[in-house]
């Protein structure tokens, strides 16, 4: 396939009013959500999209005043105008192009990530086949009828991650996981109460905030919220210390009972493999934006197969990036599990009440239609490439607005 263009929209969609949310030591406020769309453009007029966004850490290091639109500034300047008019037999070529363009190598590599993707579903269109067959090995029947987790939970009362779990347990979710952060006694609370909440559902925590906070937990505070865990028998805690600090996953893997899960913040499938190499973690999580697309996710599931590690893939945005992850989950033996971002309003979920975290109507408009997903599975679709239709009107009715997404006030 011959790249002809390469097309890169930073969109918003606003949280209007900007929503507030208490936690330990200060107020989080939401102002918005940002995305990125990719689409590829082949000289034989075929087109393939892919959801992109640089992850936290290239903004911080390579941008000065970054936001999604600086990056994707730079795949319109500089990846794009690199690739175009050259020729891939494969889509993983694409990493191995010289582009001589004048990018950090993580924010370089992060912008080949979706552009892999974007591929993908171009050469599963040209030849009438699901990316999931393009991934798969040859001996490997994939796996299209998925399990679905619930990603939700931001902040907020220790009853109100109740009630809203329980909501996850009517939509079928085989997993709900959630941000704690509200200070270490809450958080213990918040345990114990899930654990009433629900009888079915598993729990996970993503608990990244502990090392963000301007004053984090101290060994002690942290290891009490880590018991109750083990004590309420979590599937998963996710995220508890700096993604680079591997003694720290180690130290907790040997001190509890607890699963642990990472890989988000790695800057490469080598990475991703590293930590999984440590032994602390049970869970390892690529995403297909940030670690080389499809080639390297593939590589990394590759690498879980076979080992105590089982591979799922971080997803938080919209819906192109849920059925984007659940083609890599689909043609990976041994994985089986998908994350689902659950924001307000979402069509597609049945529940006596609305179990999502906030606005973000943006993660649907994206597709023309709904995805599959009833009783908390998803049904990969079968269609040529990724399988769904984009709707390019997103382009004009969700226009970029300068600023950040989110925004921390500390207190004194």
């Amino acid at each position: 396939m011959k790249i002809a263009a390469i097309d890169a929209y930073a969109l918003s969609s606003p949280i209007d009013p900007p929503q507030e949310r208490p936690f330990h030591g200060g107020v989080r406020t939401l102002h918005k959500r940002d995305f990125v769309l990719v689409v590829v453009d082949t000289a034989d007029g075929e087109r393939g999209f892919a959801p992109a966004g640089a992850s936290s850490s290239a903004m911080r290091e390579f941008f000065e005043g970054a936001s999604q639109r600086t990056f994707a500034e730079t795949i319109e300047t500089e990846i794009g105008p690199a690739l175009e008019g050259v020729e891939l037999d494969d889509p993983a070529d694409v990493h191995e192009v010289d582009l001589d363009a004048s990018v950090s190598g993580i924010v370089e590599s992060q912008a080949l990530s979706t552009i892999d993707v974007a591929l993908h579903d171009v050469a599963g269109k040209r030849r009438g086949q699901p990316v999931y067959e393009l991934l798969r090995p040859d001996d490997y029947e994939p796996t299209t009828h998925l399990p679905l987790y619930a990603s939700a939970g931001m902040y907020m009362e220790p009853e109100g991650y109740a009630e809203q779990a329980a909501l996850v347990e009517e939509c079928g979710f085989v997993g709900y996981k959630y941000r704690p952060g509200i200070g270490p006694e809450a958080d213990v609370e918040t345990a114990r109460l899930l654990d009433e909440a629900v009888s079915e559902t598993e729990l996970m925590s993503d608990a990244h905030t502990w090392w963000k906070l301007e004053e984090p937990y101290t060994d002690a505070e942290r290891d009490a919220v880590v018991d109750a865990y083990a004590d309420h028998d979590f599937y998963w805690l996710e995220e508890p210390v700096g993604p680079d600090d591997y003694d720290g996953y180690r130290a907790l893997a040997e001190g509890s009972a607890v699963p642990l899960a990472g890989g988000e913040s790695e800057e490469s499938p080598e990475g991703l493999q590293a930590l999984g190499e440590t032994g602390a973690v049970d869970f390892l999580q690529g995403d297909v934006r940030h670690h080389r697309g499809f080639t390297g996710c593939r590589d990394a599931a590759e690498w879980c197969h076979g080992r105590e590690v089982a591979f799922v893939p971080h997803n938080f945005g919209t819906w192109l990036g849920l059925v984007a992850n659940a083609h890599l989950v689909a043609a990976s033996p041994g994985a089986e599990l998908v994350e689902y971002p659950v924001f307000e309003d979402d069509p597609v979920l049945r529940a006596s009440g609305d179990p999502g975290m906030y606005p973000f109507d943006l993660a649907f408009d994206i597709l023309e239609g709904t995805p599959d997903v009833a009783d908390g599975h998803l049904a990969v679709p079968d269609g040529p490439g990724l399988g769904i239709d984009v709707d390019l009107d997103v382009v004009d009715e969700y226009p970029f607005q300068e600023g950040p997404w989110t925004t921390f006030e500390y207190d004194d």
